[in-house]
């Protein structure tokens, strides 16, 4: 397991981004991770929704996890290509939940797609985020 994840399983411990936020590490597996991020009305757009951006950072969140699941410890990655589509609005104070699966993972590039979902499981957005991955030895 990637140091980095096992800093967040086994020893509770967030990166300022993830603390700032509030996100919170549901479940983690290969290929697999689920966060959630409670929605404050800090987060409030003119129209009176959640704004996009802090859906992007979820989503972008719980895909970063993710692909580092598919790789050795040591290893970086970082995203280079993201894409948002919103379905339906989030409002402040509902719990969302991102939930990332890895699609591939080769020597160079990784790619994951996320949904995330409000508390009803009601489907706010779908992501797909591709990383660029240095393994080590490679950097």
């Amino acid at each position: 397991m990637p140091g980095d994840i096992q800093a967040l399983t086994v020893e509770g411990r967030r990166s300022p981004a993830w603390e700032w936020m509030d996100l919170r590490l549901v479940e983690v597996g290969e290929g697999r991770a689920v966060v959630e991020m409670p929605s404050v009305e800090s987060m409030r757009n003119f129209q009176g929704t959640v704004h996009g951006g802090f859906i992007s950072l979820l989503a972008d969140s719980a895909m970063g996890l993710c692909i580092a699941t598919e790789l050795p410890d040591g290893e970086r990655h970082f995203s280079f290509d993201l894409k948002l589509s919103f379905i339906s609005p989030a409002s402040p104070g509902e719990l969302l939940r991102a939930t990332a699966l890895a699609l591939h993972a080769g020597r160079r590039t990784g790619v994951c797609d996320c949904r995330v979902e409000g508390p009803d499981g009601r489907l706010v957005a779908t992501a797909t985020a591709s990383f660029m991955l240095y393994r080590p030895g490679d950097m």
